[in-house]
């Protein structure tokens, strides 16, 4: 196998970036795209400048030969990425030409294909059932006869490191009928997902240096290790990497696209995405998981809300000073933002800066900020959390910003006075669980009473706070909840409880907490907090902001 040029020198156009969400992604469990759904993965790959997008696997899937044949149709317009098709190559004992599922590959109308390939002698003889000079065969006849038909061919060498290290002979025949058949690249998979770091740019540096050929590589997560050795094979050499958005994939999943991106670009200076498209990694990776249904992971590097989140007084101190002294990059880069976290560990420092992105100016308060680094210390210590909390810490912030100098500022007016707050849970005869609350509170020298029925106690008690309250504040009726968490701090049936409300006005969301032994009192701390926000936000009160009754 003749070296045609340094190992690692890419042969033919540059380096490869090349997505498989739309198959090997979603043979992750619990993820089910419909024909919509890939066309709009599709899309998003390709305004990020992905080089290739893998859209399916057409004649093995309906969905994935629908995909195809809409995306012929013009319902997919990509400016960026070339569409992929994956398939197999022609089964034993017969030809290419002849086999239906190659056949099918043809009529998606894909430009490129890539070829799924036995690369381990085991897989060869024990589930192809053929020989490996048969199953090299099978793989020259199928790259030749697409490449005939005027498709690009790459061919995924599967379990080629397993192979590699079994039998490595047979592993390479399998490169060198992939490429010498006209295959542009040879990708290496480490399809079971066991290799580590060193490992493979061991073997990507001896492949290379015993081939000449353009590799690839394909990594899966079971180590753990899919984004660092996705990175580490191509410092070896390779100039084409696989991978998906978020690192879906089977089993623990596969090299998530964002990192090995971010890494690539970031950390190795290599160009493999258009000019600008570095800062839409994280509005990609967000939307991507809402078209999956995943929660997005907030630990994600580059992408998730906490990968520049910090929480210790100390990394806040030094930030103040200076950001990059904590942050290996600056966020902004990847469309991402830097977030400090005020929690029991905060010090004063932490607290400035928390109320600069949260639009306050503590700097000029020392009071105010030695009341709020206090107040959350003691808070926390009986159970209180403020990371998740934003909206509550920042009442708490402009609290003691009036109370500090003086006024009746932003946080000193309450939105209403309680008198007192009921609530009911009757089981009736016929099953029905219904629960009514009633709440007296005064607004703007008014006692109203108001009485409603929900389906559970915190559900009645905001619907009739809301009720006493629409009439005069007219914007509640734009404001919901959205999301209701509760966790139980200590064991027993008199447990502290803490509750986090999340809620939205359509524009925006944000979330409260409240705890309290009591959990319709936790509740009701929150749903006051969650409306005194809102008042903040409404443009009828932003003249005369309001705060929390306490």
């Amino acid at each position: 196998m003749a070296r045609t040029e340094p190992a690692g020198t890419p042969l033919g156009d540059g380096f490869h970036l090349y997505d498989t969400t739309l198959r090997d992604g979603a043979q992750r469990e619990g993820v089910s795209y419909s024909v919509a759904d890939k066309l709009a993965v599709a899309r998003h790959l390709d305004a990020l400048g992905v080089g290739f997008v893998e859209g399916g696997w057409p004649g093995a899937l309906p969905k994935d030969t629908e995909f195809f044949a809409r995306a012929a149709a013009g319902e997919l317009d990509l400016r960026h990425a070339a569409l992929v098709a994956f398939g197999a190559t022609r089964r034993a004992g017969t030809t290419a030409a002849r086999d239906p599922q190659v056949r099918a590959l043809l009529d998606s109308g894909a430009p490129v294909v890539t070829l799924v390939a036995k690369a381990d002698r085991r897989h060869i003889e024990r589930a192809l059932r053929t020989t490996p000079a048969e199953n090299c065969a099978m793989v020259a006849d199928t790259v030749s006869f697409l490449r005939g038909e005027g498709r690009r061919v790459f061919v995924d060498a599967e379990h080629f490191f397993d192979g590699y290290a079994a039998d490595p002979d047979t592993a390479l025949r399998v490169l060198e009928a992939a490429i010498s058949a006209g295959a542009d690249v040879a990708v290496l998979c480490d399809t079971n997902g066991g290799m580590l770091p060193l490992g493979i740019a061991e073997v990507v540096t001896e492949v290379a240096a015993r081939t000449g050929f353009r590799l690839g590589i394909h990594c899966q997560d079971d180590t753990g290790c899919a984004v660092a050795n996705s990175v580490a094979a191509v410092q070896a050499g390779a100039s084409h990497v696989q991978c998906t958005a978020n690192g879906y994939g089977e089993r623990a999943g596969n090299a998530d696209l964002f990192a090995v991106a971010g890494n690539l670009v970031m950390k190795l200076g290599m160009p493999v995405l258009p000019d600008g498209a570095l800062g839409e990694l994280t509005r990609t990776s967000h939307a991507l998981a809402e078209i999956a249904n995943i929660a997005p992971d907030g630990h994600q590097a580059y992408v998730g809300t906490s990968a520049f989140a910090h929480k210790a007084g100390l990394h806040a101190s030094a930030i103040k000073v200076d950001p990059e002294l904590y942050n290996h990059m600056n966020p902004v880069d990847v469309g991402n933002g830097q977030r400090v976290l005020v929690t029991e560990m905060a010090g004063r420092a932490s607290v400035e800066l928390k109320g600069t992105e949260l639009g306050l100016d503590l700097a000029g308060h020392p009071e105010a900020v030695s009341s709020v680094v206090a107040t959350v210390k003691e808070r926390e210590a009986r159970g209180w959390s403020f990371e998740a909390a934003d909206a509550s810490l920042e009442l708490l912030m402009r609290s003691a910003m009036g109370a500090a100098d003086g006024s009746a500022g932003d946080a000193e007016r309450p939105l209403f006075a309680l008198e007192s707050y009921r609530v009911i849970t009757e089981h009736r005869a016929d099953g029905a669980v219904v629960a009514e609350a009633t709440v007296k509170i005064v607004v703007d020298g008014e006692r109203l009473i108001a009485t409603q029925e929900g389906n559970g106690p915190v559900n009645a008690l905001d619907a009739a706070l809301r009720a006493a309250l629409t009439p005069s504040r007219p914007w509640l009726s734009h404001v919901e909840l959205s999301d209701y968490k509760v966790r139980i701090l200590t064991r027993g049936t008199d447990a502290v409880t803490r509750v986090l409300v999340e809620s939205t006005d359509r524009a925006d969301s944000w979330t409260t907490v409240g705890v309290h032994g009591n959990v319709v009192e936790a509740s009701w701390l929150a749903l006051v907090d969650a409306l005194a926000y809102a008042a903040l936000r409404s443009v009828d009160e932003r003249a005369a902001p309001v705060a929390a009754a306490r």
